[in-house]
């Protein structure tokens, strides 16, 4: 690692602080360090081959979907594209039903004869049982799909996942899940849904392979806060950690996988579709995901399979949106908004559940505003 000055300090290499670095150093020609606590790039993006030859994501499957053109063209700077669109399945009483729910989850859980959407809407209209009120993730689902629904998609995949009952969530949590009226049984309904050609890691390496651009590896924040100087810091990580836990720990779920690998002599698969959603609270995970179905191995000599485990302790994935929690976190981006000298942006540092392309959306937006209110002037030339 370089011991010049830098412009900008990134701590973080996954989505927020890669674009960031990106825009920064490639718009305004600052020279900037990226710094991250694990040996690659790409952040819970990451994939790589495994021992068999498969493509896997270590963190968990990562589908990129958007219906922003502006997010698809400046990613496709750094990446071709190889289309893919996503379905999802839940195990429910042995049967596997599409989810999101539509047509076919309902005639098939009750052995009905929907045909129309018409039908359709109407039959939920009947289960549904409305609400005065909509502030928890229970209100919003029954208040739309009623309670045995909700108790047989919902309530125990919910529990599992935030570690607590949907009744102590926020309404967001599960006011975003969609329900078709018709027999759509794809998971997202943007109009892009396509992957990575060459997988997340090769698009972040290109994305970060610019000569403003350094890149250290295993490295902790607090290994380069007193010997890098930097003329700004970009935060991508949670926001408490940065000020020492000052006011108390914001809660965030961490995922616990379990690696499941065989040959497959006939080219098969080990599933029908890429995730199995496993909704029942007897089960103790989530979901198993396949992904020779994410990464277009369509023919294989093996396939690697990871089951999900939602846990308390380890890597944060989700920040738990519960009001206290976002009450916690007020605290510290007020402390921050007085100390000033740091942006934050990403899932992590503004405490928010985002998609790929929202924090992609949320960096750029960012990127733009920094070096709008601090016209660029570096104080390092790049590197040749």
């Amino acid at each position: 690692m370089s011991t010049d000055a830098y412009d900008v300090l990134v701590v973080g290499a996954g989505f927020a602080g890669s674009v960031m670095a990106e825009r920064l150093a490639s718009q305004a020609g600052l020279r900037v360090l990226v710094i991250d606590r694990r040996p690659h790039v790409a952040g819970n993006a990451f994939d790589e081959l495994d021992e068999h030859g498969v493509l896997v994501h270590r963190y968990g499957p990562h589908i990129f979907h958007t219906n922003a053109e502006r997010i698809v063209g400046y990613l496709s700077r750094f990446t071709d594209w190889t289309p893919y669109e996503h379905r999802v399945r839940a195990v429910v009483d042995g049967r596997e039903l599409p989810m999101p729910i539509n047509r076919t989850t309902l005639n098939e859980l009750y052995g009905l004869d929907l045909r129309t959407e018409e039908q359709v809407r109407a039959f939920l209209e009947s289960k549904a049982e409305p609400r005065d009120r909509i502030e928890t993730s229970e209100d919003s689902v029954v208040a739309r799909f009623g309670w045995e629904l909700y108790e047989t998609f919902f309530r125990g995949y919910t529990t599992k996942q935030w570690g607590v009952d949907p009744r102590e969530l926020g309404a967001q949590v599960c006011a975003r899940i969609p329900v078709r009226h018709d027999e759509d049984d794809r998971y997202f309904g943007d109009r892009f849904q396509q992957m990575p050609a060459q997988g997340y890691t090769a698009m972040f390496r290109a994305m970060l392979d610019h000569p403003g651009i350094d890149v250290a590896l295993g490295v902790e924040y607090a290994d380069v806060r007193d010997t890098v100087e930097a003329g700004h810091v970009v935060w991508t990580g949670p926001i408490d950690e940065l000020y020492g836990f000052r006011f108390g720990r914001l809660p965030y779920r961490s995922l616990r996988f379990e690696t499941r690998s065989r040959p497959t002599p006939d080219d098969g698969l080990a599933q029908s579709v890429a995730v199995l959603n496993h909704p029942d609270a007897a089960t103790p995970w989530t979901r198993v995901t396949e992904y020779r179905h994410l990464t277009g191995q369509h023919r294989h000599p093996w396939t690697t399979q990871h089951v999900e485990f939602p846990c308390a302790e380890g890597d944060p994935y989700y920040p738990v949106p519960r009001p206290e929690n976002r009450e916690l976190y007020r605290r510290y981006e007020e402390l921050s908004e007085q100390e000033g000298g740091v942006t934050f942006v990403g899932r992590l540092a503004r405490y928010q559940y985002l998609n790929m392309d929202q924090v992609v959306g949320q960096a750029l937006a960012t990127a733009g505003r920094l070096l709008a209110a601090r016209p660029p002037r570096p104080r390092t030339a790049a590197r040749a």
